[in-house]
């Protein structure tokens, strides 16, 4: 099979110009700013340049501006200082988040209606140092990460995916925070059949209430419970599950999102939802090209 890939020239073009169209539509082209003068740079413009940059990698906004103003000046001739930039990509958050909700309904063709679930520790400092950290003193929390084997101090980014590898929510929470309390903050993301690891599995009760709420959650049974499932249906979802992975390697490889580069709740949650979008829109990329939505290395030669 031929695989349809891009230039970076052509990568930053198609990526403005997706993101300038879907930004008219959700803004209306009603003036986003009420007062003052309009920044150099278009909105945009800056919103191509952050995805451009967490797709390539770069996921500061020092690292970002600094890529463009020695590379792409060409496409981007009124890049300004660097505070200039960062302080505009971080207004522009609610934009993002609403540009985000266009593009999920551009990919809904690809939606199967289950979901996974699954978290990601995202460590503030080392664990040694975790006593003496100030960042983040009062929100984050000490936890520990089945899956890597490791205690850590920091967050969870807890995700729902649709099984064809689409992001539908995540949800930032301190480490010792029960994953299962989670589902109740993402439940309209979360709706339909929701698949979960054994971390996820709750009393019956507490599946009831999910289920009244739309929430069908399934997960495999730990060694010492009874499960009278068919063993081809356990597998069939335990395989379901995998993709889930997928989407975590691609976040925490490409888009670096494990690593907190944020002193504030605030700009963490900025952060996290940039590398949401970037990881959407390069899903309706795929889709453009006629690619599977999760190959993300098929894009770029």
């Amino acid at each position: 099979m031929e695989w349809t890939t891009m230039l970076k020239e052509e990568f930053i073009i198609k990526t403005y110009c997706l993101v300038d169209d879907t930004m008219k539509k959700v803004t209306n082209n009603i003036r986003i700013r009420r007062r003052g003068p309009s920044p150099a740079l278009s909105d945009s413009e800056v919103v191509t340049m952050e995805i451009v940059g967490e797709f390539c990698g770069i996921d500061t906004d020092e690292g970002i501006h600094q890529y463009f103003k020695s590379h792409w000046t060409h496409f981007f001739p009124k890049i300004g200082d660097r505070t200039a930039f960062a302080r505009q990509s971080a207004n522009l958050w609610h934009v993002k988040q609403i540009m985000r909700n266009a593009f999920l309904k551009v990919l809904a063709p690809f939606k199967v209606g289950i979901k996974a679930i699954d978290s990601f520790p995202m460590p503030v400092c080392n664990f040694r140092r975790a006593g003496f950290a100030k960042i983040f003193k009062g929100n984050a929390a000490h936890g520990f990460c089945a899956s890597k084997n490791m205690n850590f101090y920091g967050f969870r980014n807890h995700v729902v995916v649709d099984i064809s590898g689409i992001i539908e929510d995540c949800s930032v929470a301190p480490a010792n925070i029960d994953e299962r309390e989670l589902i109740s903050d993402m439940e309209k993301a979360a709706r339909g059949v929701l698949l979960g690891d054994r971390g996820y599995i709750c009393k019956e009760y507490r599946k009831e209430e999910l289920e009244k709420n739309g929430v069908l959650l399934l997960t495999p049974l730990r060694d010492n419970m009874k499960d009278d499932r068919p063993r081809r249906f356990v597998n069939r979802i335990n395989n379901m599950r995998r993709i889930i992975e997928t989407v975590f390697s691609q976040m925490s490889e490409r888009l670096n999102a494990e690593k907190i580069r944020a002193r504030d709740i605030w700009h963490l949650t900025v952060r996290i939802g940039r590398k949401i979008l970037a990881h959407t829109l390069a899903c309706v990329m795929n889709m453009l090209l006629g690619n599977p939505i999760l190959q993300f290395e098929r894009i770029l030669t």
